[in-house]
């Protein structure tokens, strides 16, 4: 069994709150969409209808951005 007690998920709608004026419900929305293309999948987290973010991943896919490209974690 796998502990995710120490897991940091939020929802898409929350992410604009946690990053404000970086990220919009749209713009993650749109990297969900393209999450095969861009490397945002090992952000994501479904469960049934809903998604989550994981934080630490998302915030790791983040600092990849910045090294030119889209790097797995």
């Amino acid at each position: 069994m796998v502990n995710c007690v120490n897991k940091r998920l939020s929802t898409v709608k929350k992410i604009p709150d946690l990053y404000p004026g970086v990220f919009t419900e749209s713009s993650i929305r749109y990297l969900i969409f393209n999450e095969k293309e861009n490397g945002f999948s090992q952000c994501i987290r479904r469960i049934g209808k809903k998604v989550l973010i994981d934080l630490d991943l998302f915030e790791a896919w983040i600092d990849a951005q910045g090294q030119g490209g889209t790097s797995r974690v």
